[in-house]
């Protein structure tokens, strides 16, 4: 049996968002730059889902620049923000994804700004006491926090969040990539200046993602090179890439109440499995709070097995992770887990969910498990 459960790494991609794409990829192969019939036809289609995503996060459609993913929009809304925008002190938090971290640990050794990290509470939360004494104690600041927590699940409050950067006139960006698609989101109604998506986190392709700029703030490209994306990013427009990224969302929208209910269900379902049959398990972060439906992050006690779980695992047919996929090829263990206080002599294992995935998964997941714990599986 094979049992994908890795799905915060990445999704299977939707059959009707391949359908949708295979048209574009055999016929419309016009440059959507080229003032011809055939370059018109596919700024048509860059526009109109343009249109199509704005209205999804109600929104204007020249707030919306087409990337090629997650890593390249959380990069530009960093950099070119505390160029642009003079910004010398951000704030984020020891258990960001590395696009974040990474970018902004860089221009702190740059000698660009000051970082500061938010304390996190015993859950990993992020403390927002401690968020708004930073905030009122440094000048203007950068706020970069993500919606979900690609390893843990943790969800932030981010309408809380954006009413302090309000309040402190601070400029808020969240990387939304992991809740994209997955939760209904009005950005009128948060103080957010930049969120951002990835197609492939919700049944879409690879390489493509978007940027949301907020009207209230102006920046400078990040890729240069040409006009497009209104002169925002260089480079030509992936455009069967953003046919199958608005397919998708459109898809995650109109099945949404659906499949989170259905996917909550085999998340509960696996913990109270994994509860009632190995003992001395615990879950990293706050998996039965407010937490992503997606994600189960499992501390499991340790045993002789440990350190080769995802390895037995995999052989039983089973994908799952240690950490986030852009570090699970790394012998450093995960910043999160480590800044979360979790406990790092035990093996801990994300499991990630899907509309595609069922509960005999589950169940023979569950099994698997528990042989590898030398437990008698039940009848």
């Amino acid at each position: 049996m094979k049992v994908y459960l890795d799905n915060a790494a990445t999704t299977p991609l939707d059959k009707e968002v391949l359908d949708a794409m295979i048209p574009v990829m055999k016929d419309q192969f016009g440059n959507p730059s080229s003032i011809h019939n055939f370059g018109r036809q596919t700024r048509a289609l860059i526009e109109n889902a343009r249109k199509s995503i704005a209205k999804f996060l109600n929104v204007s459609p020249a707030e919306i620049f087409f990337t090629s993913g997650g890593t390249e929009a959380d990069n530009q809304a960093i950099s070119c923000t505390i160029t642009d925008l003079g910004i010398k002190h951000a704030i984020t938090s020891r258990i960001e994804h590395h696009a974040v971290l990474h970018t902004l640990e860089a221009l702190e050794k740059q000698g660009k700004i000051k970082l500061s990290f938010v304390k996190l509470t015993d859950k990993g939360h992020i403390d927002l006491k401690d968020l708004e004494e930073l905030l009122k104690t440094n000048e203007r600041s950068f706020v970069s926090l993500m919606h979900a927590n690609n390893e843990i699940g943790n969800l932030l409050p981010m309408k809380d969040v954006g009413e302090l950067c309000e309040k402190y006139n601070a400029i808020f960006h969240s990387d939304t990539v992991q809740t994209m698609g997955h939760y209904a989101m009005d950005l009128q109604a948060v103080n957010v200046h930049f969120v951002t998506g990835a197609a492939h986190k919700f049944h879409g392709p690879k390489g493509v993602g978007f940027l949301y700029i907020s009207n209230k703030v102006k920046i400078s490209p990040f890729i240069h090179g040409g006009s497009q994306e209104r002169n925002m990013r260089g480079g030509t427009e992936n455009v069967y890439g953003i046919v199958g990224l608005v397919k998708a969302m459109e898809i995650a929208n109109r099945d949404m109440k659906e499949h989170q209910q259905y996917i909550q269900g085999l998340k509960t379902y696996m913990i109270e499995q994994l509860e009632k049959n190995i003992p001395g398990l615990g879950f990293n972060g706050d998996a039965k709070g407010s937490s992503l439906y997606t994600v189960l992050n499992v501390l499991f006690p340790s045993n002789k097995n440990a350190e080769m779980m995802l390895f037995n695992l995999d052989i039983q047919g089973i994908a799952a992770s240690g950490g986030s996929a852009c570090t699970s090829g790394s012998n450093q263990g995960s910043h999160v887990l480590r800044n979360i206080g979790s406990d790092q002599t035990r093996p801990s294992v994300r499991f990630s969910f899907s509309k595609l995935n069922t509960k005999e998964e589950i169940d023979y997941c569950v099994s698997k498990l528990k042989e590898m714990y030398a437990l008698k599986v039940a009848g």
